[in-house]
């Protein structure tokens, strides 16, 4: 399910890098999103969960001039988009598994440590997606992939409270591989990963909010 095109009113803030003090100084994606919701004005809203929102951010930053204006029809199906348990993994392998073909070869061998990490965390999910993605995106990689998990042995066990924060380094460095490969597409690149992103994290947000209701 792809995102449809909505053409922003006027009078609206206009997509920029980096924050911004108002609207009237211009919007990040997520900024953008929390003035929409109708929450106070902030890039880190409520309405969306922090890996969308990283994601977002890294791909408005990196995202050109003459393109970003592309991403605000996006906007509006980020706004709910709060995920489950798994979905900080579930947007990191989607991010590096589209940047580690085109990345140079250290952020290759950065992505390639990455996912084997997450290839861990989704070892007791039923994520089989992710998965499945993890080891179609190594296989493109092979020495950078016999690189990481040399590097993962020597390194050891991933500490729990550091899930959060190895996600949104691979979500950044994805998008910073990506806007700095070597192809003519990056801007439309970096928009595919983020329709994809939302597309893989939406039926997890509906299976999560059919779990809260009561029997009926």
């Amino acid at each position: 399910m792809s995102p449809t095109r909505i053409d922003p009113p006027e009078l609206m803030p206009v997509l920029a890098r980096g924050r911004h003090h108002s609207p009237k100084r211009g919007a990040c994606f997520m900024e953008y999103a929390s003035f929409l919701a109708g929450e106070r004005w902030s890039d880190h809203p409520a309405c969306t969960h922090p890996a969308i929102g990283s994601l977002a951010r890294a791909v408005n930053d990196c995202t050109s001039n003459a393109a970003r204006n592309e991403l605000v029809s996006l906007i509006p199906s980020v706004i709910g988009l709060l995920g489950d348990e798994d979905t900080d993994v579930i947007v990191a392998v989607r991010a590096a598994s589209e940047a580690i073909p085109i990345a140079s070869e250290g952020r290759q061998r950065a992505l390639a440590a990455g996912l084997i990490r997450c290839e861990e965390l989704l070892r007791d999910t039923r994520c089989t997606e992710a998965a499945d993605r993890v080891h179609d995106a190594l296989a493109t990689v092979p020495t950078s992939a016999t690189w990481a998990r040399q590097y993962i042995s020597d390194v050891g066990a991933l500490n729990p409270r550091s899930v959060v924060r190895l996600c949104e380094a691979i979500i950044r460095t994805s998008v910073v591989g990506i806007a700095e490969a070597c192809v003519p597409d990056a801007d439309v690149r970096m928009r595919r990963l983020l329709v994809a992103a939302i597309d893989d994290c939406q039926p997890r947000v509906e299976v999560s909010t059919r779990s809260l209701q009561p029997a009926g």
